[in-house]
C-alpha cells in the first residue's frame, strides 16, 4: 500500500463527483429529499451531509500531493457509504436511490480506494 495514489485521476474524479453531490444537496433536488426522508435523516441535520461531502473533496484532492490525507479521505468517504448502506437497510428503504445513488457511490469509493492504492 502507498500513502499517494498510484495514479491521480481515480482520486480526483470521485471528488469531482462527490463535490458535485455536495452542490445538489444544498437545495436537495426530489430524489435527494426521497432518499434522506427515506431513511428518516433528520432535515434539521441534511446541512450535516453538505459539510462531510466538502471536506472529503478537500481530503482527497490534497492527498493527491500530502501522503496519506487521500488514503484517509478516501477511506472516509468508504466509512460514509457503508453507514449510508446500513440506515438504508435498517429503514428498510430499499428503492431505486438505494440501488443507483447509495450503493453505486459505495461501488465508486471502493473502486477508487482499490485502484488507487493497490494498483
Amino acid at each position: 500500500m502507498l500513502l499517494l495514489p498510484v495514479l491521480w485521476w481515480p482520486t480526483a474524479l470521485l471528488a469531482l463527483v462527490l463535490f458535485g453531490d455536495a452542490a445538489m444537496s444544498i437545495r436537495p433536488m426530489k430524489f435527494i429529499q426521497v432518499c434522506l426522508d427515506g431513511v428518516r435523516f433528520p432535515r434539521e441535520w441534511w446541512w450535516t451531509l453538505v459539510v462531510i461531502k466538502l471536506l472529503a473533496t478537500v481530503g482527497l484532492i490534497a492527498g493527491l500531493a500530502i501522503p496519506g490525507v487521500g488514503f484517509a479521505a478516501n477511506i472516509g468517504v468508504v466509512v460514509y457509504f457503508l453507514a449510508a448502506v446500513y440506515s438504508h437497510i435498517r429503514a428498510g428503504f430499499l428503492k431505486q436511490e438505494f440501488w443507483l445513488n447509495c450503493l453505486g457511490m459505495l461501488v465508486l469509493s471502493v473502486g477508487v480506494l482499490l485502484i488507487s492504492y493497490w494498483i
